[in-house]
């Protein structure tokens, strides 16, 4: 197993460890897990290929599918926002 499939289950690990603490400690380490993954996400997707790469994307939105719903949403609304003060 390669060096970045490694990280990747580290990585896990470590974001199920977050997940069990109480949710005013969360915030600090999840913010660290959130900001690494599309870094790990890169690294795993450029030395194993296309399909790991989808199969860690998809972990990765499974574990963080709340924060990640939020942060779109945000945009969205940021865009219709922008969009409005154009008019």
């Amino acid at each position: 197993m390669s060096l970045s499939l490694i990280l990747g289950c580290l990585w896990v690990l470590v974001a199920t460890a977050v997940a069990i603490l109480p949710l005013r400690l969360q915030y600090g380490p999840g913010l660290a897990l959130l900001a690494t993954a599309p870094v790990l996400i890169g690294v795993i997707w450029w030395e194993q290929g296309w399909i790991w790469g989808v199969l860690v994307t998809l972990v990765f939105l499974s574990i963080f599918r709340k924060p990640v719903a939020y942060l779109l949403r945000r945009l969205r609304n940021r865009g219709e926002k922008l969009r409005e003060d154009y008019e």
